[in-house]
């Protein structure tokens, strides 16, 4: 059973696409270099902030993409987003 992570985040300046785009081209390399990535998706919400999943084979690999993503962000988007909440569980089922 593949796991994942889950966060929202709130913009607090810039658009959602602008804060997607630097993720795709920073973060999701990192996340591609890191044992038991499966996939990485980014989505623009009604509300106009992000949510963030990520796929991860072990539940301390998706645990350790918490810690990954929270840092990264940190440094490269804490001007633009302000994370919300965050979750990790397990995958029921995917369509992929």
């Amino acid at each position: 059973m593949n796991h994942i992570r889950l966060a929202i985040y709130d913009m607090t300046s810039g658009t959602a696409e602008e804060s997607a785009e630097i993720a795709c081209k920073g973060l999701l390399p990192i996340f591609k270099s890191q044992p038991g990535y499966v996939r990485y998706e980014v989505g623009k919400l009604d509300t106009g902030g992000i949510v963030s999943f990520s796929i991860w084979e072990t539940s301390d690999e998706a645990q350790s993409a918490v810690d990954l993503a929270a840092s990264w962000v940190a440094e490269n988007l804490a001007d633009r987003i302000s994370l919300r909440e965050g979750h990790v569980g397990d995958l029921l089922w995917d369509e992929a």
